[in-house]
C-alpha cells in the first residue's frame, strides 16, 4: 500500500544513528579500559540501554494495517489518528475552513500509533508547515500555538466542501513528517503523515457534518468512523 513501511524506515534511521553514537562511545571505552574498570561497567550499561531504546523505537513507530471497513456510505469520515478524542466542539478556523466549523481533536499518547491517515478521499489543496512552540499536547491551546502542519482537503464525494487537519507537535513529538503534496489525490484511510512520538491531531469539518463520537471515545486511524459529511 502507498507509503507502507515509511514509519519503520524512520525508526530504523533513528536507531541507526544512535547505534553509531553508541559504537563511538564503546570505542572510546575500549581505549580507556586499561585505565579504569568503571568505564567497562558504563559501557555495558550503555549497550543495555541502547537495546531497550531500539526495541521501544520500533514499537513506537509501528504501522499496523487497519481492519477492513466496509464503507457503503461515501460520506463517512474516518479517524485520522489513533488515540482518544478529548475535544468535540465548534471553532472558528479562518486558515483552513474559512470560518466556523466542527472540530474533533484526538490526543495521541506516546504509546499510540503515530501514523496518520486520510479521513476522506479527495484532493490535497493545502500543505503548510507552521513553526511554533512545543507545549504539552494535553493543553487545549497547544492546537493554536504549537508547531504544526496544516492540511487542506477537498472531498471527492462532497465537491466544494472543505476538510482540514492540524498535525500538531508537542513536548516529545517535535517532528511532523507529511507524506503528501498539494494537488495529490488521496484515498480515504491512506497513510498521509507521521508525528514522531505522538501528540495531537485536529480534524476540521463543515458545521453541517454529523459528528458520531464524543470526548473519551478511543479511535483508530483509517478504521473508526467519526463523522458523516453533509
Amino acid at each position: 500500500m502507498k507509503h507502507s513501511g515509511k514509519a519503520a524506515r524512520a525508526a530504523l534511521r533513528l536507531v541507526w544513528w544512535t547505534l553509531v553514537l553508541l559504537l563511538a562511545i564503546l570505542a572510546a571505552g575500549v581505549v580507556a579500559r586499561y585505565f579504569s574498570a568503571f568505564i567497562s561497567t558504563i559501557a555495558g550499561a550503555l549497550v543495555a540501554m541502547w537495546v531497550v531504546f531500539a526495541a521501544l523505537t520500533f514499537y513506537f513507530f509501528r504501522d499496523p494495517e487497519p481492519k477492513p471497513v466496509a464503507l457503503s456510505d461515501p460520506k463517512a469520515v474516518l479517524a485520522p489518528a489513533h488515540g482518544k478524542v478529548d475535544m468535540v466542539d465548534e471553532v472558528t478556523e479562518p486558515e483552513l475552513m474559512g470560518g466556523p466549523c466542527r472540530r474533533i481533536s484526538t490526543f495521541m499518547s506516546i504509546l499510540d500509533v503515530h501514523v496518520q491517515r486520510a479521513p476522506v478521499s479527495g484532493k490535497v489543496t493545502r500543505l503548510e508547515h507552521k513553526p511554533g512552540q512545543f507545549l504539552s499536547a494535553t493543553k487545549a491551546h497547544s492546537t493554536q500555538v504549537n508547531e504544526q502542519v496544516l492540511v487542506g482537503l477537498e472531498p471527492t464525494d462532497a465537491p466544494g466542501a472543505k476538510v482540514g487537519l492540524r498535525l500538531i507537535a508537542g513536548v516529545i513529538a517535535r517532528r511532523v513528517v507529511p507524506w503528501i503534496r498539494v494537488g495529490e489525490l488521496v484515498n480515504r484511510g491512506e497513510r498521509i503523515s507521521l508525528i514522531q512520538f505522538g501528540s495531537r491531531v485536529d480534524l476540521l469539518l463543515p458545521l453541517a457534518a454529523q459528528v458520531l463520537v464524543q470526548p473519551g471515545t478511543r479511535v483508530k486511524a483509517g478504521e473508526t468512523v467519526v463523522a458523516r459529511m453533509p
